[in-house]
């Protein structure tokens, strides 16, 4: 385990390129594979198997070469060696994974989405007759009292004799004012149900873009007329998660706005203009990005720009729930497949341009 393996059979291209870049850079340090293993504390095994292609290290252990080299020479590696390896990186990301796992993720969402907008019509017309017949029963109680009204002035009776002559008239005012309670609550819940539908309708058509843009193995094509490319925010405290993703979304031509925090997230979003859509993490110290969703939904500024919540939680309806109560428009798991968010960065970049060419 001292000495590098020969490079694995059958590799890709890419693959092939990013191992021999690392197997140049490590090879730079004089160590076995193994004594490298014990400093990082890594499984020696694993390294060997970075280093000859045969598994794709996370970007945080190619990051540590860099370091560690750097040290050994006494002096930083350069910027260009840095983004050579990380376009190898991305390179082999893309290699290592295929549009059709894309599809299946996005495929799933899409039922997933077409399940909560169906439910939410069987649901919502449901309510609607509930709302229609408590409606009617409102009307012949009010109907019935109005009779009763017109009794007491045809007889001049005062209302205790009236009350004496139909003993069930304060059971008459009091069911149709439980009936007008429980219409408002009918309606407020139909109300949510048909906001509910709408926006999973509104996700089904997203997520039919972007499997679009998956199936042609390209970017959503972008619309005549202006052409400047908007922003890319990118929230996660991670700095492996914020590298991977730089590498992963590279290839759209954006730039790319990376920050390490909620609070970080709203001062960029003060600093800079003509953000096509925000990618942030779920899970962060402090402020959250549900908590940080919620601050730039309050913004007028800020309110409509995409957010896509990146999870290491799963899709469960609990979560998802939350998400876009917060505000957030699509998701993503973690790890994430870089076909499917460079689908779902360029329909919204599309989207942004669309709306700013009108």
């Amino acid at each position: 385990m001292g000495e590098l393996r020969p490079l694995g059979d059958d590799l890709n291209a890419a693959s092939r390129a990013l191992a021999e870049a690392l197997r140049e850079l490590f090879e730079s340090l004089h160590v076995s594979v193994r004594r490298y293993a014990a400093r990082r504390g890594l499984d020696p095994g694993t390294v060997s198997r970075y280093l000859n292609g045969t598994r794709l290290p996370p970007w945080g252990v190619i990051n540590d070469l860099f370091t560690d080299v750097a040290e050994h020479r006494g002096t930083a590696v350069t910027t260009e060696a840095i983004e050579l390896v990380r376009g190898l990186y991305g390179s082999a990301v893309d290699a290592a994974s295929s549009p059709k796992h894309a599809v299946e993720i996005l495929e799933r969402q899409l039922a997933d989405a077409d399940h909560v907008s169906r439910r939410s019509s069987v649901r919502g017309d449901v309510l609607g007759d509930a709302l229609l017949d408590r409606t009617q029963r409102i009307a012949d109680l009010e109907t019935r009292l109005n009779q009763l009204e017109a009794d007491r002035i045809a007889e001049r009776k005062r209302a205790d004799e009236l009350a004496e002559a139909h003993p069930d008239v304060y059971g008459l005012i009091q069911e149709r004012d439980e009936l007008q309670l429980e219409v408002q609550r009918l309606g407020a819940a139909l109300q949510e149900a048909q906001a509910q539908r709408a926006a999973a309708e509104g996700r089904c058509e997203l997520l039919e873009r972007q499997l679009e843009a998956v199936e042609q193995s390209a970017p959503a094509p972008l619309p005549p007329g202006r052409q400047d490319m908007p922003k890319i925010l990118i929230v996660d405290d991670q700095p492996d998660n914020l590298l991977a993703m730089t590498a992963v979304l590279a290839t759209l031509e954006q730039e790319l706005v990376t920050v390490s925090s909620g609070r970080e997230a709203l001062k960029a979003l003060l600093d800079h203009d003509d953000f096509a859509v925000i990618i942030m993490d779920v899970q962060m110290p402090e402020m959250d990005g549900y908590e940080t969703c919620a601050h730039i939904k309050r913004r007028s500024r800020t309110r409509d720009i995409p957010i896509i919540f990146l999870t290491a939680m799963g899709l469960g309806s609990e979560h998802s729930a939350r998400g876009y109560a917060a505000g957030a428009v699509d998701y993503i798991s973690k790890p994430f497949d870089p076909w499917a968010l460079r689908a779902k960065v360029a329909v919204f970049t599309s989207i942004h341009l669309e709306r700013h060419n009108r």
